[in-house]
């Protein structure tokens, strides 16, 4: 049953890294973004959509992270300032 999981998952990075790799080769154009009147270099459609996707990738996760720090904060806070009410 294990070396059938590690097939099926080896099969799909595969196929994930073949799709990526059809992606990259279909959108080779040359794009340049403009933003707020400054002009980035010219580079293929495809390295942008990727570093979009990397940057979200990393993003996402931190602002989960910091929203669930700051729901403990605040239920720390509550719990603190009942245990002091004395409730």
């Amino acid at each position: 049953m294990r070396n059938l999981k590690r097939a099926l998952l080896a099969l799909f990075v595969l196929l994930l890294a073949a799709v990526v790799l059809f992606f990259v080769l279909e959108n080779q154009q040359a794009v340049s973004l403009v933003l707020f009147g400054w002009s980035a270099p010219a580079v293929p459609l495809a390295v942008l959509v990727l570093a979009a996707l990397v940057l979200g990738l990393a993003v996402g996760p931190l602002l989960g992270a910091y929203g669930l720090m700051r729901g403990k904060r605040k239920i720390r806070a509550s719990a603190r300032k009942d245990a002091l009410a004395g409730h």
